[in-house]
């Protein structure tokens, strides 16, 4: 394998490790204020994976007809204009994947000092957050081996792991939750509602990450062909994963319990397996999270490099070490986390970020329709099965869940929004520059 590639095994375990993190490990907590029927809860993440399949199935589309690095960046450049693209960009680069590699280093740290007899403090958090993301910036920004190895390992850990605490929960557990899983006559009127619309902003952060691949195309082997499984197979497994995962978390403690908690996992752990077992457990489900920080800091820099390349104005962010890694890019996101980190609430950054990158999508997964329209002749390795079928499924089950976000949290909508003005100045002043 050339040593400026990544295997499609790495890029795939990139995608999965990705969405496998905060979200999951997190989400739960927060929905159990608001939602108390074990089959609408279900369906959250059955929707979920029915959204971010969808979503896969259109950027595959789109990954193979245009590859490069960037992701969104790339295609909403030249679908739209640059200036769709560098917005997309800077949302990426300010928001996208600085505050989740944040939330995910945030929640490393909560699960690990739940290892700890008296449970550690906040400042003893953030500082354990800060450390794993200083050390996996500096894997990261070295060199491809060092880079793919890591993330390859540490996501076929978190792949096992989860599977053996999903299969221990139900088999251990002596007294499981009586929470029905069938659907309730006041489900229908809940799954319409605008707190299932919310709690659905939750699921679609779980599942940010399917996309991810697209963000290291240009370095994938044979992308035409591999970048349309590599998106498909790893949302396929998440959607397995998290469904798998709730159900065990909801089957093994009360919904009381977890209600308003961040750390789901080590709560539904003291259930099923006593004190002991649960403080093993949340350190386990602790550094199965280094995985999510690291996929992270591996693809986020990647669109800043490309910003970096195409804007002469602002080319020191496109550097490149003596490996082709993207060293400067990685740095810049990583110290944008940082402030994350010391500065913002865990639920405000999932919601604000959740948003962000939603409409970040929404605006991609349009874009199939229009590059159809605009450049039907493109070559086109491979096309979105059942089209138009799953990018409207996407578009509407997005759309309803930015909207509602707009209405009941409009802090976190409207300094999304904020963002992408201040993208379109910076991108104004740098093409004049330029």
């Amino acid at each position: 394998m050339s040593s400026d590639k990544f295997r499609h095994t790495t890029v795939t375990a990139v995608a999965i490790a990705n969405m496998v993190g905060t979200g999951v490990f997190t989400s739960l907590g927060f929905q159990l204020l608001d939602i108390r029927s074990g089959f609408a809860l279900l369906m959250l993440w059955a929707i979920g994976g029915l959204a971010a399949l969808c979503g896969a199935m259109t950027y595959a589309e789109l990954g193979a007809a245009l590859p490069r690095n960037g992701g969104e960046y790339n295609f909403l450049s030249r679908i739209y204009h640059p200036a769709a693209g560098f917005v997309s960009g800077w949302v990426s680069a300010t928001v996208g994947f600085a505050g989740p590699v944040a939330l995910a280093a945030m929640t490393f740290s909560a699960y690990a000092m739940t290892a700890l007899p008296e449970g550690g403090n906040t400042l003893l958090e953030k500082f354990l957050a800060a450390a794993v993301l200083i050390l996996l910036t500096i894997v990261h920004a070295s060199n491809r081996k060092n880079s793919g190895e890591v993330q390859l390992i540490f996501t076929v850990l978190k792949v096992a792991v989860i599977v053996l605490f999903c299969l221990g929960v139900i088999f251990v557990t002596e007294e499981p939750q009586a929470v029905s899983f069938l659907p309730l006559t006041e489900d229908g009127a809940l799954m319409t509602s605008g707190t299932y619309a919310v709690a659905l902003i939750y699921v679609s952060y779980a599942y940010t990450g399917w996309n991810a691949a697209t963000y290291l195309s240009s370095e994938v082997e044979n992308p035409q062909r591999n970048l349309p499984w590599i998106l498909m197979i790893g949302t396929l497994v998440v959607m397995t994963l998290y469904v798998a995962l709730n159900f065990a978390f909801l089957y093994a403690a009360p919904m009381e319990a977890m209600a308003g908690e961040v750390e789901v996992g080590f709560v539904a752990a003291e259930f099923a397996f006593g004190e002991v077992g649960g403080r093993f457990t949340g350190l386990v489900l602790a550094l199965l999270l280094i995985s999510t920080v690291s996929a992270m800091t591996l693809a986020g820099p990647r669109v800043i490099q490309v910003i970096g390349e195409d804007f002469p104005a602002l080319r020191f962010l496109g550097r490149t070490n003596k490996h082709g890694v993207p060293a400067t890019a990685i740095y810049i996101q990583s110290s944008i986390a940082m402030l994350f980190i010391w500065s913002s609430t865990f639920e405000s950054v999932l919601v604000f970020a959740g948003f962000v990158l939603a409409l970040n999508s929404f605006a991609t997964v349009t874009g199939v329709f229009v590059l159809r329209w605009k450049q039907p002749d493109l070559p086109r390795p491979y096309k979105t099965f059942l089209y138009p079928l799953p990018p409207l499924i996407y578009l509407t089950l997005t759309g309803w869940t930015l909207y509602f976000v707009l209405t009941t949290r409009p802090v976190e909508g409207l300094v999304g929004l904020g963002i992408i003005v201040s993208g379109l100045v910076v991108y104004f002043f740098s093409s004049r520059k330029s």
